[in-house]
Formats: structure tokens, sequence, C-alpha cells
């Protein structure tokens, strides 16, 4: 088991990382990246909405949107559990969820996700993920493979890259990063 102080001061490093790289037509750069993989993957795709200084799927979203993709983002509905994804096109008005983040109404259809999107603040080429700490989305990756097969794409800036992000066993590992220079398949050897 990870100490919680490693992944709590990590967490700080890859904030202060992540605030330092903002990089003009990064957001654009990693939508070319990764949309013709989450076409090929074929399914309704979750996305989020960017918060302070991630990195926006907003441009991947249009692109996706334009080529008739099934749209989902996550609204959280109850503490300690995977958020639900409802449906959602950009342009749909959004709402504060539990989580106090712009999500879709609660009255959208539910999207249960294929290919999940996900925010982060560190990732490693092995398909380590190093979230905000709430496990939302560990549940969410979770609850879409046992659904069947799912593609799950870490987006964030290539500086957010460490050597190898602390895992534990709920920890749910990533298939793919999106990065404004790359798109990484995962080398990794469990889920």
């Amino acid at each position: 088991m990870t100490d919680p102080s490693t992944k709590k001061s990590l967490r700080a490093e890859a904030r202060q990382r992540r605030a330092a790289v903002q990089t003009a037509g990064a957001a654009e750069a990693a939508a070319a990246l990764a949309v013709e993989a989450v076409l090929a993957f074929r399914g309704p795709v979750a996305l989020y909405v960017a918060i302070g200084d991630e990195l926006d799927p907003a441009p991947l979203a249009r692109l996706l949107a334009a080529a008739g993709a099934d749209l989902a983002l996550p609204r959280v509905e109850r503490r300690n559990a995977a958020p639900i994804f409802r449906a959602w096109a950009p342009g749909d008005e959004l709402t504060p969820d539990l989580a106090r983040v712009p999500a879709p109404l609660t009255e959208a259809l539910e999207r249960p996700p294929r290919v999940l999107i996900t925010p982060l603040l560190a990732f490693d080429r092995a398909g380590g993920r190093l979230g905000y700490g709430g496990g939302y989305y560990d549940r969410a990756i979770a609850e879409a493979r046992a659904r069947g097969p799912a593609l799950v794409i870490g987006y964030a800036y290539a500086a957010q890259e460490i050597d190898a992000a602390p895992m534990e066993p709920h920890d749910a590992r990533l298939d793919a990063v999106a990065t404004e220079r790359d798109f990484i398949l995962c080398r990794r050897s469990t889920q």
C-alpha cells in the first residue's frame, strides 16, 4: 500500500508542473492525435469539462461530435460512488454537480461509456494514473470494464509524465494517454 503522504506530495508537485506548462495549441494537438483511436473503438465516449489548468478536451469533443459520436459527461450524484455519465453535446446546458463541477442536467439520459477520456495529475507509460484522490474515475473505469471492452485514455500535457505513478490495488490503469506531443499506448501487464 502506498503511503498517503507520498501521493499527497506527488499531487502537489504534479499540480505545480501542470500549471507551468500551459502551451498554446496543446488541446487541439492532443485532440488531433486522439480522435482516430476514439472513433475506431466505437461506442459512447465520456469526456470531462476542464477545470483550472487541466488539458481541455473541448477540441476533441467538437471533432467527435462532428463525426457523429455519442458523447457524455460525468455527473457526480453520490459521494463515494462512480459518477453517472449523462448524454451531452457541445453547447448543452451544464449545472454544478455534487462535486461542484459543470455537468449535464440530471434529466439527461444516462450513457454508460465504452471510451473514457480522463483528467489526471500525472501518468506513466505503464498506464499508471495519479488522479485527485476521490476515486471517482477508478470506480467509473472499473464499472466500464465490467460491462465489456472499454478504452481508457488519460488526457494530459506531456510534461505530466512521471517515471512511475504510485498504484494501489483499487487504482485503475490507463490503456493510452493523449498529450500534445504523442498518443501513447500504455505498456502494462495487469488492469
